[in-house]
């Protein structure tokens, strides 16, 4: 009688590895948004190695993807710098995902979307109503903010059925500072601040609203203007007095 073979177990050192690069990801992202990485400061594997306490296979990968996301960028010489952006760069980033977001509410307006999906991102715009009742100006208020307006720009961008502008649009929202909610909070307790979501809020409806009447044009012209509202944000984050701005905004050159 033939033994029973033993399913392999899986490879634990290359979980651990993964685990280990993920982790490494974070942190690294985590030190350059706060400035302790700093803007135009060379890295090197050896150094963030030492000062993560790991070894340098899961912070090369780290490093890999962070150049990815365009915080970093690889040196010719070897090692990496952290990487710098005109305000030009954001802006035109901001833009680039507002034009491929404006394509895809025309599609959607064009090709029609089903009653159960309009329902889902009308209740998901409930919740943003019920998230701005909060008078306190919050960093939780602007927290459930950022969480609800990222569940409402991705039923946006899946509502026209078109996997290749899915992509794409995610691809732009993870350029630096140009997702939906990249400069969302830059001054919470401040009215204004809030003000601007408000605006935002009245947007969402009136693009959403467009959608289920089919006026596709109108709808790619809302979700353009709809945009700009990030870039007033990052202007306003730029002239925001040191150490009050977001997170990473030094990494902007305002000239």
């Amino acid at each position: 009688m033939n033994a029973l073979r033993r399913t392999p177990e899986p490879d634990k050192t290359l979980d651990d590895s993964a685990s280990q690069a993920v982790k490494a990801q974070l942190r690294l992202r985590e030190w350059i948004l706060a400035g302790d990485l700093p803007a135009g400061g060379r890295v090197t594997e050896v150094m963030l190695a030492e000062r993560l306490g790991v070894s340098r296979t899961p912070v090369r990968a780290a490093l890999v993807k962070l150049e990815q996301e365009g915080l970093l960028q690889a040196l010719p010489t070897g090692g990496f710098v952290v990487r710098t952006f005109s305000e030009q760069e954001v802006a035109d980033a901001i833009e680039l995902r507002g034009t491929l977001e404006g394509l895809a509410v025309r599609l959607a307006a064009e090709r029609g979307v089903r009653a159960a999906v309009l329902e889902q991102a009308r209740a998901c715009l409930d919740d943003i109503d019920e998230a701005l009742r909060d008078a306190s100006l919050s960093e939780a208020m602007f927290s459930s903010y950022v969480q609800l307006n990222a569940r409402f720009h991705r039923l946006l961008t899946e509502m026209p059925g078109s996997e290749v502008l899915r992509v794409e649009i995610e691809r732009a929202a993870a350029l630096p500072f140009a997702s939906p909610s990249g400069f969302v909070g830059v001054r919470v307790g401040d009215a204004a601040a809030r003000d601007a979501l408000v605006v935002a809020q009245y947007q969402h409806r009136q693009v959403l609203e467009a959608i289920a009447r089919r006026e596709a044009g109108r709808a790619e012209a809302l979700m353009r203007e709809h945009s700009r509202l990030a870039r007033q944000n990052m202007q306003q984050a730029l002239r925001a007095p040191a150490g009050q701005g977001l997170p990473g905004v030094q990494l902007i050159r305002s000239a």
